[in-house]
Order: structure tokens, then C-alpha cells, then sequence
């Protein structure tokens, strides 16, 4: 299924495409065997005037293409002033690290050989962050709420810069990326107009937070599955081997064409919307393919830039909104589970250094692109920002995740949830389910789920009533939550005591009990 507002480009400069070699074992991006007799000094097609480099403590990298065996110089002008020792051109492509750079600028950075020179200015140094995933990724600034007074506030926010890759396949891993959609920009309502909204946002309102300029990366593909974003090295993790028919489904392929080819940038972070394109194709694997992504891409940037971008880079991702009211369906409900590693929430000892934006209570029934395309972009960048100021940047105090159960009670007539913080509440019917059983197994999608209604509630608890199981059997599960579209915009049952949290979804088994957080009474 392709949930995509978009119409999208097909493959066809994939035949034009350069013939790489490919490692089996290494991440390093491989250089290219290319002729280079007449090839002229320059940087790679991701370095641009009015770009973001990585700040201190990490190193930025520069690299870029000249003639073969020639020195190139590296040298920094601005607030300081910085000079690299020469480096040759090797199979047509050089490669320097910067010493690190406190944010601020302008700047300038100049290549040099003796006959030649490449310039890069109004260069400012900051916090870099990927922006990734498929089609609400990939939703423009100019379709959300309010979007003419957010376009409008763009010029109020010049160090902010953006850059966008452009939709392109390949077999191969490439070494560099094969189009640019949007160079280095400083904003304006019409360049921001086509960008990416959750991108555009959660980088404003970390400015608003950080004071110093944020670089943002978009490079993302509506409708396609993780298997196209992960590397062959990651799904081989999972058993995954099979492909789709559709060329942009296949594995690897973005990857190759639209990841790959920046693994020498030094980055901060990524964030990541992605998952729809998943309920229905290898939803069983998404609870280790989207995990397994996660490791590699922090591996393998680590890896390309020298060791410049953390083995451990924070992770933040926008866990599945809404899109059928009143479908049965569980692909919704799985993939969100899956996204926590079926862990329910993160960080986790699965997902470490991960941070997630709970948008299930975000539905939008009337969106122009679908209801798989909620217009509220605004509250899933805010939540964002409020798990990367938590994990990315270790702020104390700053409440990013929802309440979760620490612990469960159940007899023949109730069910105690206690949550881990202190709870909003508001009564619902339906939207805690139980499972009725005369068997101590665990429970399935198939099983006997009935409606569990709020009973009571405390500042920490909640009490559900089993009444409506039939006598002979027991509570053996209960979740929360679990439906493609659970409650109305910002009406969930349960949030934060601040109201402004959502409790994220979860499902938990009564038996086995080994290591449960249930117990009888």
C-alpha cells in the first residue's frame, strides 16, 4: 500500500548511475574509481554557502572531488581562523577534518590547490540533525495548520538552515549523493514552503531552546518501508531478504542513494516519521528491522566521519498517528508496539538514547492529503524537542515521556494499573480492553477482548472493571490504546498530570509471569 501524498519520481537516471565497488564488511564510504584528468577542485554536493557544520566537541569533515595527486588546503575564516595541513587527492576525492569549532560564525572555507580554489561562505557552525522517514516526514511546511503564519515567521529565524536531498534509487551504495533537491538555505517562506514541517519545527524550537544555529537535513521518500532505508548489513539482522515489486520499496535502495552517500557528515542527531508503509509488509519484523536500522545507521555514520559522530547519536522518532476510524485492523497498533522494540516506551535497554513523540491523539478526520496526513505538526515537533532536550542534551527536570504502568493488579471483578508519574484522567468505556480466559497462556489479536471501563481513579492509578468477563475465566491481558484510531484530537483518556503527555499504547500478558510487572491480589 502507498500512503504517499506525493507523486513520485521514478528511477529513471538509475541507469546513469556510477558503478561502485561494494564492501562486504567495512562502512567507510569507498572512494570512486573515476577519471579525473580535467576534473576541477570542489566540495561534495552536500557542502554549500550558507550551510550548518557540526560543533565543538565533535570535528567537523570536509570532503570533496580534484585533480588526481594534487594538496589541498583547508582554511577557516572568520570569528577564528583555521588552517588544515595539505592532503592528496586520491582516486579524485580528498577529505579533511576540521579542529573543533565553537558555534557561532560567519565563516568561510576555502580548498585550495596551487592552481585552483572552491569557497563555501556565510558558513555558521551549530547542531546538525537528520531528518528522515516516509510521506508525514516528507509533508511539507505549506499543508500543515496555520501554515501561512508559520511561512511568515521564517525570516525571524536565519540561523536555522536547511538542505534537502532529492528522490533518487540505487542498486549500489553511492559515495556521494546523486541530486540535490534544496542547497544550504536560509529560510524564507518560499523555500521553507516545500520542506519538511516536523523538521522545520523541531529545528525552530530547538533554536528557540539551544541560541545557536541548527542545521537541518532532510532526506526522506513518502511510502516506503524501513527495509529501503536499511542498510543490507542491518536486514540480514532480521532475516530479512525478500524484496517488493515496486522499485522504491526494495531493500536498500534509499540507503544506498540518500544515506549512504552522507555518512562522512558529522551530525548531532536524526529524527525519524516512518512505520505506516510497515502495518502491512513485514509488520512482524518492524519490532527488530527498525531497531536493527537504528544501530547501523549510528554505527556507520560513526564509522564515515572518523569517529566525529557519536557510536550512540540520539534517535528521535514520531511513533504511528492515526489514519481509519473505527478499523479492526491491528496493523496500527502492532507497529506502534514494534516501535518500542515491544518494549512499550523509550529509552529502553533495546532502544537506548532514543527519544519518541507519542501522536496517536492527534488525528485529523478532515486533512485535505488523508487521514493518514494529520495537519497538526506543531505538537509532534514539540513533543520531539522535549525527548532530545532529555536524551540529546541532558537537560534536567524535563518531562518527555507519558505515563506508563509500573504495575499491575487484577482479581475476578478489577484491574489496578499504577503508573509510573501522576496522571490526567478522563472516564472512557472502551478504551482499556481486558482478555478473558480460562487458560494461563498468553493472549493474541484472536483472543476474547473485551471492554474494560474506567472504574476509579487515583493521582497514580487507575481501575478498570472485569465485570463484563464471563465467570469462569480470568483476566489474563490488558491494553490500552489498541485500535488504528483510539480517541478524538487530544482526548485520550490518559495523559501526564500537566495534561499535556499522552499515555503511549500498551499491551501486557498476565502469563508467563517471569519478570512480569503483574501480579494477583
Amino acid at each position: 500500500m502507498n500512503w504517499s501524498d506525493r507523486t513520485f519520481q521514478l528511477f529513471a537516471n538509475v541507469g546513469c548511475l556510477l558503478v561502485m565497488a561494494i564492501t562486504l564488511c567495512v562502512v567507510f564510504i569507498l572512494l570512486p574509481s573515476v577519471d579525473t584528468s580535467g576534473v576541477n577542485l570542489g566540495f561534495a554536493s552536500y557542502y554549500g554557502d550558507h550551510m550548518v557544520l557540526q560543533k565543538s566537541p565533535e570535528r567537523a569533515v570536509l570532503w570533496g572531488y580534484g585533480p588526481e595527486g594534487a594538496q589541498v588546503t583547508v582554511s577557516l575564516s572568520g570569528p577564528i581562523k583555521q588552517k588544515t595541513s595539505p592532503v592528496n587527492v586520491t582516486k579524485g576525492v580528498w577529505r579533511v577534518t576540521l579542529d573543533p569549532v565553537n558555534a557561532g560564525g560567519p565563516y568561510s572555507v576555502k580548498a585550495a590547490t596551487p592552481s585552483s580554489m572552491a569557497t563555501l561562505t556565510d558558513v555558521w557552525f551549530g547542531d546538525v540533525w537528520l531528518c528522515g522517514g516516509q510521506s508525514n516526514m516528507y509533508f511539507k511546511t505549506s499543508q500543515i495548520f496555520n501554515a501561512s503564519e508559520e511561512l511568515a515567521l521564517a525570516a525571524k529565524y536565519p540561523h536555522v538552515r536547511t538542505f534537502m536531498a532529492a528522490l533518487n534509487l540505487s542498486e549500489t551504495e553511492q559515495t556521494d549523493l546523486i541530486q540535490v533537491e534544496l542547497p544550504w538555505t536560509v529560510p524564507t517562506a518560499r523555500s521553507l514552503a516545500d520542506f519538511s514541517a516536523v523538521c522545520w519545527l523541531f529545528g525552530r524550537y530547538m533554536y528557540e531552546f539551544l541560541k545557536y544555529p541548527i542545521g537541518l537535513v532532510e532526506s526522506c521518500w513518502g511510502g516506503t518501508p524501513v527495509e529501503a532505508w536499511s542498510s543490507t548489513r542491518a536486514l540480514q539482522q532480521c532475516g530479512l531478504q525478500r524484496t517488493r515489486e515496486s522499485p522504491k520499496d526494495k531493500n536498500s535502495v534509499l540507503w544506498n542513494a540518500m544515506i549512504h552517500p552522507m555518512l562522512n557528515m558529522t551530525i548531532k542527531g536524526a529524527i525519524w516519521y516512518q512505520g505506516e508503509e510497515n502495518a502491512d509488509y513485514h509488520q512482524d519484523k518492524y519490532n527488530c528491522s527498525f531497531p536493527a536500522m537504528i544501530d547501523d545507521w549510528r554505527m556507520a555514520f560513526h564509522q564515515g566521519s572518523e569517529g566525529q559522530t557519536a557510536i550512540d547519536f540520539p534517535f528521535g522518532f514520531v511513533q504511528l498517528s492515526t489514519y481509519k476510524k473505527d478499523s479492526t485492523d491491528d496493523g496500527f497498533p502492532n507497529i506502534r508496539w514494534h516501535q518500542t522494540a515491544d518494549v512499550g516506551f523509550v529509552p529502553n535497554p533495546r532502544m537506548q538514547r532514543t527519544f519518541m513523540a507519542v501522536a496517536l491523539d492527534l488525528p485529523d478526520i478532515t486533512s485535505p492529503y488523508g487521514t493518514i496526513h494529520p495537519r497538526d505538526k506543531q505538537d509532534v515537533a514539540y513533543r520531539l524537542t522535549l525527548g532530545a532536550r532529555a536524551v540529546a542534551y541532558n537537560e534536567k527536570d524535563v518531562s518527555f515521556l507519558g505515563p506508563f504502568p509500573s504495575q499491575i493488579l487484577s482479581s475476578r471483578m478489577y484491574v489496578n494499573i499504577t503508573y509510573n508519574q501522576s496522571v490526567s484522567v478522563t472516564y472512557s468505556k472502551d478504551i482499556f480492553e481486558i482478555c478473558c480466559s480460562g487458560i494461563q497462556a498468553p493472549c493474541g489479536p484472536k483472543s476474547f477482548w473485551v471492554p474494560a471501563p474506567i472504574a476509579q481513579w487515583g493521582p497514580t492509578t487507575v481501575q478498570l472493571s472485569a465485570s463484563l468477563c464471563p465467570p469462569s475465566d480470568e483476566v489474563a491481558a490488558v491494553r490500552y490504546a489498541w485500535r488504528d484510531w483510539p480517541c478524538d484530537f487530544k482526548a485520550c483518556p490518559i495523559y501526564s498530570a500537566s495534561g499535556i503527555l499522552p499515555a503511549p499504547p500498551f499491551i501486557f500478558n498476565r502469563y508467563p509471569d517471569k519478570g512480569n510487572i503483574w501480579k494477583s491480589y
